[in-house]
């Protein structure tokens, strides 16, 4: 998959799998805008990108559910180079907790970040590629708790789900002017953040019919195939990567 000569914003990349997609995009070509809430976090991402890819990666760090900050960074991104073909939606926050004691204060900050900051971000990059007569392409983030229910998740989960109505809706809308949109769903992920959790490796390396959990190149090199040429006749699906967990619906159980 080339990606020479287009434009891509990733947002909440730097680290894990949003890091792995800016990275594989910058090594194949692509100018990247980096996003991250964490200045720092995004800058040593790009710094570390552009070293080992020598590719075209820009940070732009600011909080992705936030409106005003997410048509300033596509405004950026087009003043700055004249174009915009990809977005794809990756920031997103986890808020574990018991259904009965879930605060109002959690339900919105998730609602916000997840459904907010990328249905606003889809606004605003599809107003400039209905504009290019190359159209373009838009992925959101989902995950198997969009399919797949898990205890403590339930805020989380109606996200996920949503972004993949949001996806199918959004063919409707965005279909006339060349534009697909798509969800990928990974399932469990070796990430900076799991691998810290006790025993996440071991339980889903247990439970997942491959024999593993994902890595972040498996999700990535799914993303990409999903907003390249290869893939404009694909809109409006949702794409589990899970090495078959949702097949079989194991629990985890023994996660501390």
């Amino acid at each position: 998959m080339d990606f020479k000569d287009k434009v891509a914003i990733v947002t909440g990349a730097g680290q894990g799998i949003g890091f792995e997609i800016c990275r594989l995009l910058a090594a194949r070509g692509a100018t990247v805008l980096l996003n991250d809430v964490d200045t720092t976090l995004a800058e040593k991402a790009v710094a570390q990108i552009n070293t080992d890819t020598a590719g075209n990666c820009t940070p732009f760090a600011g909080d992705a559910s936030d409106f005003a900050f997410i048509n300033k960074m596509v405004d950026n991104a087009v003043k700055l180079y004249g174009h915009l073909d990809i977005v794809i939606a990756n920031a997103g926050i986890t808020l574990f907790g018991d259904f009965g004691t879930y605060t109002p204060e959690a339900f919105y900050k998730v609602m916000q970040v997840n459904l907010g900051g990328s249905f606003f971000l889809a606004q605003a990059a599809s107003n400039k590629m209905k504009l290019q007569s190359s159209g373009g392409a838009i992925l959101f983030t989902s995950s198997v708790v969009g399919h797949q229910a898990l205890k403590s998740l339930a805020a989380y989960a109606m996200t996920k789900a949503a972004l993949e109505m949001l996806a199918k809706n959004l063919v409707i809308e965005l279909s006339q002017y060349k534009i697909n949109v798509n969800t990928v769903a990974p399932g469990a992920t070796l990430t900076e953040r799991t691998t810290e959790e006790a025993d996440y490796e071991r339980v889903w390396t247990d439970i997942t019919p491959m024999g593993r959990p994902a890595s972040v190149t498996d999700i990535a090199e799914t993303a990409l195939f999903l907003v390249s040429d290869k893939a404009k006749h694909i809109t409006g699906q949702s794409l589990i990567v899970d090495g078959g967990w949702t097949a079989v619906s194991i629990l985890p159980t023994g996660i501390k």
